[in-house]
């Protein structure tokens, strides 16, 4: 068979052991050839590729980012968008896709597929919420990232009795904000899947002074919805809502407060151990799939074990936070009875 690559969206931590695990299994085991559309799905609309064999995929295991690169372009924006990609595959001779990427891409592949191109998803987005699966690979990296972070800022809020709000990814969904919040002891922790209460959190943030600890760590997902303020509503602004409430706290609690954005630092570098493992089962998994012509699905990992989903199972509404984590991160609070004031001299 020749099978043709896409990486498609935002880039992670994991891409490139997935475009590893695919070339080497389907090569070794298969005897498949493989082509890399580059930039994403841009690469098939305007016939960008690379052809991918054993030694351009040796040494991928470790590396960040993507070799196939990446791009925003949606072909459901561009004029005769999907055409386009199936003329590019009639004209290599492809015999399938294997597409790497989150909602908007199985989205994509789904077409494709309905229009009779042989199709196979991947899960990936950074935020984890694609539907169908348990866990996308560069979640891992992320809340680690995330975690180590947070770490640091506890020591440097405590140094000055601060507040610091760190605003981490997470557009529709809360799983990086909700496992570093838990894994680095946030003392607050704010989701997208939750509307903030502004009085509830500055009476948090007021407690950890009355218990003495004098300072306080905000862990905030992007997409939450921060309640009379551009973060609200169906056009809210997405990024910068750390800011937002960091000045809302100080100003109401009086306690000096400062904000930190981690953005892009945690897409890039190294994946982590457990992503390079879960890239690796799902690249083996795809090219499997294509070889077996169970063409119209994607691979995913349910209760630890790798299985396959039809692809339009994965484009369902993003799947919010779990909500037994949600329930550990309010059962770390205080009761609501002992933090529903705050004063403009709680910071001593």
């Amino acid at each position: 068979m020749r099978i043709g690559l896409v990486t498609a969206g935002g880039d992670c931590p994991g891409l490139n052991a997935v475009i590893r695990a695919v070339v080497q299994r389907g090569i070794l085991h298969h005897n498949h050839e493989f082509l890399g559309f580059m930039e994403g799905w841009r690469g098939l609309v305007e016939d960008l590729y690379i052809p991918l064999d054993l030694r351009a995929t040796e040494d991928l295991l470790t590396r960040g980012g993507t070799i196939l690169r990446t791009s925003r372009v949606d072909i459901r924006q561009v004029h005769a968008g999907f055409a386009r990609c199936a003329q590019t595959m009639d004209r290599h001779g492809l015999d399938a896709l294997i597409a790497l990427g989150g909602n908007g891409t199985q989205a994509a592949n789904l077409i494709l597929s309905d229009m009779g191109v042989n199709c196979i998803g991947v899960p990936k987005t950074i935020d984890n919420d694609l539907s169908g699966t348990d866990m996308c690979f560069g979640f891992d990296t992320a809340v680690n990232i995330a975690t180590e972070a947070i770490d640091r800022l506890h020591t440097t809020a405590a140094a000055h009795n601060r507040v610091i709000v760190c605003e981490v990814m997470g557009r529709h969904t809360g799983w990086i904000a909700a496992c570093a919040g838990i894994a680095a002891g946030a003392h607050v922790t704010l989701v997208p899947e939750v509307p903030i209460d502004i009085d509830e959190v500055c009476g948090q943030v007021q407690y950890e002074w009355e218990k003495g600890n004098q300072y306080a760590i905000v862990v905030i997902a992007e997409g939450a919805t921060l309640p009379n303020s551009d973060w609200a509503g169906p056009t809210k602004k997405l990024g910068g809502i750390a800011s937002a409430l960091a000045k809302m706290i100080e100003e109401r609690t009086g306690c000096e407060t400062r904000s930190a954005i981690l953005g892009h630092i945690q897409r890039g570098g190294t994946p982590s151990a457990f992503d390079r493992v879960l890239a690796t089962r799902y690249g083996v998994a795809a090219v499997d799939l294509a070889t077996q012509r169970r063409f119209g699905r994607m691979v995913a990992l349910r209760n630890s074990t790798i299985v396959d989903i039809p692809l339009k199972d994965a484009v369902a509404a993003p799947r919010g936070v779990d909500p037994s984590l949600l329930e550990v991160i309010r059962g770390l609070r205080p009761p609501v009875a002992s933090y529903t004031s705050y004063s403009a001299d709680a910071s001593g």
